[in-house]
């Protein structure tokens, strides 16, 4: 689930070098919100330690 932000990072990537710079930011604001909902979802997740 966490190589989703990275793939739009790529694809931002892949975007801007086509010369598509509009395109390239919508999707590279869309991919770091997933990653910042991910990382929260993740930091603020409990831990299920089992002894």
């Amino acid at each position: 689930m966490m190589v989703i932000p990275f793939l739009g990072f790529a694809g931002a990537t892949g975007a801007a070098l086509a010369g598509r710079r509009g395109l390239a930011l919508a999707v590279w604001g869309l991919s770091l919100g997933v990653l910042m909902a991910l990382f929260r979802e993740h930091a603020t997740d409990a831990l299920q330690l089992v002894f």
